[in-house]
């Protein structure tokens, strides 16, 4: 059984931060379940509070309808809709009662790099809900079902072969699920998905697959630095472009400049911190790398229209 344990916070963290613990007597980096079988071990009311996990949740509803909020998106899944919560986004699950459905829960290190890379694991930035139909929902099933299977046949392999077996039937089912086309509308709309004030638009079915490798690479240097520098020309040194050609490269990808993109990451992370946490803004202000408190209140008032304060209230609605 999966035991999940809250990890080290950072100094200052607020939001549970939630690590992958293999069940007694499977091997490490994954796990297949049921919704049924997530609600007989998971405490509801601890599944209902946001929390930010360091592995995938890839899951499929079979019957019943889910609702699910990841980083203030709120999303209806229906029968044959799936999700992909990624590393770091902050979720919780809404009322599992009359749900019925599997999931996947890994690590991306359980992968190999190149599957690790074709599927976009970090992709931190593509549609988190899928509608897939036809031929294209038939072999993402049938990927799902056969990892479900391999990973409840703990006899008649040696374990370090069942191990082996299990990463490339999950290599099949990240390669399948990376490529499921998003539902009509741009996979929100139609489920009911609220978008996030400063929301950009999200390339559709394969478009992110399509970004260039100078995005991909301004992308991942500003997940790991967006609370170091805000400044597109820090990043171009760091990577050999010009400013110019990273906010080329991601209006192509993304529809917005570089300079924007920044701005959003920080964003989200500031509503993040806000929404589920204690901090002051004071103390959020320095783990986003602002000189002060006044400094982050008027960078995000600019961006959203409200105070860091009122956006807390807002977000938590009455006690």
């Amino acid at each position: 059984m999966v035991k999940k344990r809250h990890a080290a916070q950072d100094a200052g963290e607020s939001i549970p931060a939630v690590a992958f613990t293999a069940p007694a007597g499977r091997p490490a980096g994954v796990e297949v379940l049921t919704l049924a079988e997530l609600r007989e071990r998971a405490d509801a009311c601890a599944l209902a509070v946001p929390h930010r996990p360091d592995f995938h949740h890839l899951l499929v509803v079979d019957e019943g309808r889910l609702r699910h909020t990841v980083d203030f998106r709120k999303y209806e899944l229906s029968v044959n809709d799936w999700m992909w919560v990624r590393p770091g986004q902050v979720h919780h699950f809404g009322d599992l009662s009359g749900v019925e459905g599997r999931l996947v829960l890994f690590e991306s290190g359980f992968l190999d790099p190149a599957t690790a890379a074709a599927a976009r694991l970090e992709d931190w930035f593509g549609p988190a809900v899928h509608h897939p139909e036809g031929e294209q929902a038939r072999a993402a099933d049938c990927a799902l079902r056969h990892l479900h299977q391999e990973f409840g046949a703990l006899r008649g392999l040696p374990l370090e072969v069942h191990i082996e077996v299990l990463r490339h039937l999950l290599a099949v089912l990240v390669l399948r699920a990376a490529r499921l086309s998003a539902p009509a509308g741009g996979g929100e709309a139609r489920h009911g998905a609220v978008r996030g004030e400063g929301g950009g638009r999200t390339p559709d079915g394969d478009g992110v697959c399509e970004a260039s490798e100078t995005f991909l690479r301004f992308r991942d240097a500003v997940e790991r630095g967006f609370t170091r520098s805000r400044r597109v020309e820090d990043y171009a040194r760091q990577l050999g472009y010009s400013p110019r050609t990273l906010s080329r490269a991601t209006a192509a990808a993304v529809g917005v400049g570089a300079k924007e993109f920044i701005d959003r990451r920080v964003v989200l992370e500031a509503k993040r911190l806000l929404a589920h946490g204690d901090q002051t803004a004071a103390r959020i202000a320095v783990r986003l790398g602002f000189a002060d408190a006044a400094n982050f209140a008027k960078f995000f008032q600019h961006r959203t229209g409200r105070t860091p304060i009122s956006f807390r209230t807002e977000a938590r609605g009455p006690a």
